[in-house]
Parts: C-alpha cells; structure tokens; sequence
C-alpha cells in the first residue's frame, strides 16, 4: 500500500493528443492510507496540493441562514431540528424576503461572499421552490453568491432555483455508507445521491461533504472521502462538519473526536479533491484558534461566518476577522488555478 505514495505530489495533465481515459478512483484503502501517514507528512502533501490549486493566504467567507427552522420529520441523529427530539428548537415558518434581505446585506458588510440559505425539510413541495426562488433571487441582486440546502429535490426543483440564480445547492452525504444507517433511518443513501445528480443535471453547482467525530472508524471517515471524491465531478465546496452535541438528540453523549483526527479529514479531502473550496463547518466554537489554524495549514480555505449556524454556536465575526489578522489571511473568493482538477494520486488508484 506504501507504494501508492512513493512519487512526489504533482499535477497530472492529460496530453491533448492522448485518447480519452476512464477517471481514475480513490478506493477506501487508499484514502485511509492517506490517513495513516504520519501528521507532518500528512499535512505537507496537504499543503502541497492546496498551494498548487489555490492562493494558500485566501479563505472565503461564507454566511448561513436557518430560513426555516425545526420541525422536520427525519430522525438524523445529529440534527436538534428534528421534530421527535427534545432540545428546545421550535419550530418556524419560513421567513419573509424582507427578513432575508436585511440578514444578506448584514452578511454583505461583514465581509461574507456566499450566503446559504437552510430550511428544515424532508422534501421541499413545488410551492416551497417558488417562495425559495424568490429568495434566492432577492439574496444574488446584492451580488452575493448563493446557495441553499433545502432537503432531498424532485424533478424541476434544481431547475427553477437555477433559473432564480442559485449558484449552488448543499446536500451532505453525511458519512459512509457503511455507517449511515447508525445515524438516519427515514431515508437512504440512495436518496441523497439522487438528489446530487438532479442537482448537477440542472447545471447547479454541487456543496456536499459530511460530518465526523459521530463515532465512526477511521476506516468509515476514509469511506465517507472516498464518496465525495469519486463523485463526478467532485463537489465544487466540500463542508467538513464536527459534531455539535446538542442535549435532547441520540448523539448528545457521543465520545469527541481527537481534534487531530479533524485535521487529518480536512488534509486528506484537500489532497483527494484539489480544487474543492474545502470548508470548516459547524464545530469550530469547539475547536479553538490553534486547531482551526492547523486546518488552514491542511488546506481549509472557507469558513462558515457568523454568530450561528443554523441552531448552534459560531464563534462570533470579531473573533473569525482577529484570528485571520493574527495569521495573515485574507478575506476572497478562492479561484483555483486553471488545469486537470485529477487528484495528484488518482493515477495510482484503482481504476472502476
């Protein structure tokens, strides 16, 4: 297995005269490999690839918007917005263009360059779409760009957000397979990809990472990266979420994940999808300045920003605007550098 690691990290660009060729796949043991290596050569290659495919002193800034909020049927065990558990969220009805308009310019001024609008469904109904739409449409005419995270989408559905202005649409694959039905029961992982594909068939930009630190393996975060990396193409926005224990829910009590083992997750998803925006989700008021500072340093180059996320804690913008001050990053929309977005070690994976 060590030897799928010998060569140096490089870009592999296909030659114009060569024929086309079947894109290259990470298999599960040679993601956990990734994992495996020792941290600083972990992080390295990390580095290596951000530099690479990005400016490694750039992070976008990205806002998160609950437009509706709790009572969702589903029982994902992470979630205090599902309706079944006890943990103080009530529920909402969706808000007013007006209200997000005041909540995007806010985001806006304080420096965010997407804004992400997320409402607590299953399924969202054709009715649901229209009122959406017009929000979307009301939050891309400051010039931000969009994205909303609205549950599993039906025919039409990715279409007529497009055609409002979405840019992109959230939908986690949440973990590997193997383990997803630890944590939801009310739908598959079928439906999940489903939904991405719609998604992608309508031209929309794709946003799908998972959460870790929910009692998986090693193994099963290799898995769920393995996932997302062979999705094709891979999501433009890769959120890596650490778990917030929330009271009332199934995982409120779950052991916390070794902070190294998060930035291991973020190394390896920048090194297997290289020109993915690579982002630090929910957990970060857990994680502290050093941790999130060595993501950044493991190819992290988006945060979420902003007091909340949805219905937990997010450390608040003065401390984001001070911790990038103190490391010398900047605020920007990362545009990777032209070129094959192949990972640099797909050409040594197995192949389908």
């Amino acid at each position: 297995m060590s030897t799928v690691f010998e060569q140096p990290v490089a870009m592999h660009r296909r030659q114009p005269s060569e024929p086309a060729a079947a894109p290259a796949r990470w298999t599960v043991a040679a993601v956990q490999a990734l994992f495996d290596l020792p941290f600083p050569e972990l992080l390295h290659r990390a580095q290596t690839v951000h530099r690479e495919n990005f400016d490694p002193t750039m992070v976008e800034f990205a806002t998160l918007l609950s437009i509706k909020t709790g009572g969702c049927p589903e029982d994902c065990g992470y979630c205090p917005q599902a309706a079944r558990y006890h943990t103080g969220v009530e529920a909402s009805k969706l808000m007013e263009p007006a209200e997000v308009l005041e909540a995007a310019q806010r985001a806006r001024d304080a420096g965010a360059t997407r804004f992400c609008m997320g409402a607590a469904w299953r399924a969202p109904k054709d009715r649901d779409i229209e009122k959406v739409a017009e929000l979307v449409r009301t939050v891309k005419a400051l010039g931000l760009e969009t994205c909303a995270t609205l549950g599993m989408l039906e025919e039409g559905h990715a279409q007529a957000l497009r055609d409002a202005g979405l840019d992109y649409y959230n939908h986690n694959l949440d973990s590997a397979p193997d383990f997803y039905g630890h944590i939801i029961t009310t739908r598959d992982y079928q439906d999940r990809l489903d939904t991405l594909a719609r998604v992608r068939d309508a031209g929309v930009k794709v946003c799908c990472g998972g959460i870790v630190g929910m009692g998986e393996s090693r193994l099963q975060r290799a898995g769920l990266v393995a996932q997302l990396a062979n999705l094709d193409p891979y999501p433009e926005s890769v959120p890596i979420n650490h778990l917030v224990r929330v009271q009332g829910t199934p995982l409120a009590d779950q052991e916390p994940l070794d902070p190294f083992e998060f930035v291991r997750t973020v190394a390896v998803a920048r090194i297997t999808m290289p020109q993915a925006r690579v982002r630090l989700s929910a957990g970060r008021q857990q994680m502290g300045d050093a941790v999130q500072a060595l993501c950044f340093l493991a190819g992290a180059n988006s945060i979420f920003f902003g007091e909340k996320l949805l219905t937990t804690g997010n450390p608040d913008t003065q401390a984001d605007l001070q911790l990038m001050a103190r490391l010398g990053l900047r605020q920007g929309q990362p545009a990777a550098i032209r070129g094959d977005a192949t990972s640099p070690a797909a050409p040594h994976c197995a192949k389908p």
